[in-house]
Parts: C-alpha cells; structure tokens; sequence
C-alpha cells in the first residue's frame, strides 16, 4: 500500500488527506475537520493527540476508512463515535434518540437565568428525556436538585439511564420508560421538554442526516407541527408546583402558536429566548395563579 512501510503502518497525512476528498465528494461542508475527528475517534485520541501521531496500523486504516464511508452516507457522527458533547457533559449517543444540539443549550441558559439561586431549584422533570441531556445538565448546575427523565422508547429511556451513571448524576434521577405524563403524580419546579415539532410535510425536506438517521418519532409533529405542545401544554398545570417553571424547545417560526397554546391551557408566558442564531428556541411558562 502506497505510504506504508514494512510493518504495513502509514503516516496519517495521506490516510487524512483521502478521507476528506471522499467525504467532500459526498457533499458535506468541512470534510477536512470531519475527517481529523474520525481518525481521532479511531485512534482513541483528540485533535491535539492525532497532530502527535506517527503512524497508523492496517487495522486502524481500515477503521478509518469504514468510519469515513458511514459519515459519507450522511450518517450523524455522533452515531459514529457514539457519544456527543452537551452543556459541560459528554453523553453516550445512539440512533434511539436525537442527538444533542447546542440550540437545546438555550433552555438550560433560561432556567440560569430565570433561577439564579442554586438552591431554588429542587425537583426537575424531563418529558421526551432522549439522552437525557436537559435533565443531566440541569442537575450539574443545580447540586441539591433530583430529576425524573421519562420516554416511550425502552432504548431510549435505558441511555439516558447509562448517560446518568456515566455524569456520575445516577443517584439523583431516574429514567423511566413511559407516556409523557402516565403516572407522574409528584410536582417539579422544572419541566423541561424538547418534543417532537417538524411538520410531518416538512420531514422530505430535512437534511439527510437527520431525515434519514434520527429516530422519526422524534422528529415529527404533526400536521402542524403542534400536537406534542398540545398535549404537554395541557398536562403542566397538574405537574408544576407552586412556582416552578417549564421551558420548552421550539421550531423556526412556532415562537407564537406554542404560546398561544400555553395561554389557552392556563399558563403565563415568562420569556421566549433565541438561540445563538437568533432563532426563538426556549419558551418558559408558569401557572397564572402562581
């Protein structure tokens, strides 16, 4: 093989080099560091660790190699490597749940900002938990906190399980699998909830990665886009105790159907927060009557 020596190792410039035409071939937008982040995957190193490394063996090419051909076909990285980076959190990733996204970083942004006191926040409930990376990285912020995630897919519901023995957060929540609201009889001072809010016609239309890779229960919304927020908007005023907050994530252009919903089932709208692109994200709600 061309750049190997006699062991069959091989320098990483040209392996690196290779793997980014054929990821720029597929279309993606910045082949060059994706590749780098492959490799480091496969060598078990980060960035600053590959700029160190000399050569790579048959076994590890060949790894690269497979990785680059997945990430090619549009597969998440993120299902490649099998973990992402959330808030200050690094979580276990599969294809049973989305991905974190920094846009979803602004609902933990509004709860510090809306409840600077750290002890003010004791009880934290996350509907459609996924990886569970709202309740975790809630529950790093707040020390006295103790969350409940809940999801209806089994697969999902036991990663969020391991995510929490992974933080080291295992003792102060539980995962459950469940309905958005079947059997929660307690009260929080948070409720979190990134639900499902495509438009099911809008779902063609996604970017491949995400269309063709993220779990579609997940993604879509309905008709409108709405019908999670119509069900989570009903059930807050039974889950909120006296004083405590939801903040839910939203779709490009839902920053007045979602309030709208709120208001109908009896909430007050606090904020509606953009994200780092400017893009309303982060609607906090609470009781009138509180």
């Amino acid at each position: 093989m061309k750049g190997a020596d006699t062991a069959g190792h091989q320098v990483p410039g040209p392996l690196l080099a290779e793997g980014t035409e054929r990821l720029r071939a597929a279309g993606l937008d910045n082949p060059r560091r994706e590749a780098r982040l492959l490799m480091a995957h496969v060598l078990r190193t980060d960035l600053a660790g590959l700029l160190a490394r000399q050569n790579v063996d048959m076994a590890a090419s060949r790894a690269f190699f497979d990785a680059v051909g997945r990430r090619a076909a549009h597969e998440p990285i993120a299902y490649i490597t099998g973990h992402a980076g959330f808030w200050s959190l690094d979580l276990e990733t599969s294809p049973a749940t989305l991905i974190p996204r920094p846009d979803s970083e602004t609902l933990i942004e509004a709860l510090l900002h809306h409840r600077p006191d750290r002890a003010s926040v004791r009880s934290v409930l996350d509907l459609g938990t996924g990886t569970g990376c709202l309740l975790l990285a809630a529950l790093s912020e707040y020390d006295d906190a103790w969350g409940l995630g809940v999801d209806i897919a089994p697969d999902a519901a036991r990663l969020a399980a391991r995510n929490a023995r992974r933080t080291g957060l295992g003792a102060r929540c539980a995962m459950i699998n469940g309905s958005w609201t079947s059997a929660i009889q307690d009260r929080f001072d948070v409720v979190f909830s990134n639900p499902p809010y495509i438009p099911h016609g809008d779902l063609p239309g996604l970017m491949p990665d995400v269309r063709d890779h993220e779990p579609p229960r997940a993604l879509d919304g309905g008709m409108d886009g709405l019908d999670a927020y119509r069900i989570l908007t009903a059930a807050l005023p039974s889950l909120l105790a006296h004083g405590g907050i939801a903040i839910f994530e939203i779709g490009i252009g839902q920053e007045r159907d979602m309030p709208m919903l709120a208001r109908q089932a009896g909430l007050e709208i606090l904020d509606v927060r953009a994200d780092l692109g400017g893009i309303p994200r982060a609607v906090l709600m609470q009781n009138c009557r509180c």
